[in-house]
């Protein structure tokens, strides 16, 4: 089964080729990969295109500049360009999916004959939620761009907002990629790791390896920064291989700490786990919501 852990990687890890999805929440969150994504294109000798929607493109180039690259430069030589999604997505006035896949297509073959080592772009995605004619080609066009860059020296960042994106709408956008970028960790030791995530489109805690005594503090510090994301929390296990008695009675406690309206949704649990859980009546907490784990037949 593949998991949500399968598919994630971070922009300093990206190849040729790849096409990811960055779902953010958080404006630091977005800023940061973007940085990294651009700086890195730029230190390896590849032409670089931003489409911008929620920022204007001077702001770009200021992170740019903050993080130490020296984007007016880049720009000048022809390496770095930053443009709006008027003038690119949204250039004839609709969205076209198939004729923006062709645009990057050319952009591709330009930047390699030009001489540049490869080419990497992204985008800004929120214009979709606008009255735009053609917005409903999206998934279809972000099925293109893995098409055109399979196999060829250039790869793709899309960014969504889920703070505008219904969940429904993120998912299936989501899934329109073959991969997604990983945010930072709130938590990496020996034999665990803790990663801020989304699943099914919403906000997620993906716990990856195994939570014992040495780590049930690792876990409930991470569960008290998830608690302060609005709306209920949701606790992808999916990459648990293990979890103590101690593990479960800090979900149990994160849970109860949450007012009457939210729930702590502890997904793809394994069954055995799930039936510790009620045996112990953690699963009477009514903030706690478990499901097991889909197992193979």
């Amino acid at each position: 089964m593949t998991t949500r852990a399968d598919r994630e990687r971070r922009v300093q890890d990206m190849v040729h080729g790849d096409h990811l999805c960055l779902a953010f929440a958080d404006d630091a969150e977005q800023r940061r990969v973007v940085t990294a994504y651009v700086s890195a294109g730029l230190e390896r000798g590849e032409r670089v295109l931003y489409f911008a929607d929620g920022h204007d493109p001077r702001q770009v180039l200021g992170w740019l500049g903050s993080a130490g690259t020296d984007p007016q430069r880049a720009v000048e030589s022809g390496r770095l360009k930053v443009t709006t999604a008027e003038e690119s997505y949204l250039a004839a006035g609709s969205f076209d999916a198939e004729a923006m896949a062709r645009a990057l297509r050319r952009e591709v073959e330009e930047s390699l004959a030009a001489g540049h080592r490869g080419f990497r772009v992204s985008g800004e995605m929120g214009w979709a939620l606008r009255d735009v004619a053609g917005a409903d080609e999206l998934e279809r066009y972000e099925k293109r761009v893995t098409e055109v860059f399979a196999g060829q020296s250039a790869s793709a960042v899309c960014q969504y907002d889920a703070r505008v994106f219904p969940p429904a709408a993120l998912d299936a956008i989501d899934r329109a990629h073959p991969g997604a970028v990983e945010q930072d960790e709130l938590h990496a030791g020996p034999g665990l790791r803790l990663v801020p995530s989304f699943r099914a489109g919403q906000r997620a805690l993906r716990v990856v390896g195994t939570v014992d005594y040495r780590a049930t503090d690792a876990l409930a510090a991470a569960l008290e920064a998830v608690l302060e994301w609005p709306g209920d929390v949701w606790v992808d296990m999916s990459g648990l291989e293990f979890i103590d008695l101690a593990g479960v009675r800090a979900l149990a406690h994160a849970a109860g700490r949450l007012p009457a309206e939210r729930r702590l949704h502890v997904v793809d649990l394994a069954p055995l786990l799930c039936q510790v859980v009620s045996l112990v009546g953690w699963d009477e907490t009514p903030s706690l919501v478990v499901t097991a784990r889909e197992t193979a037949t």
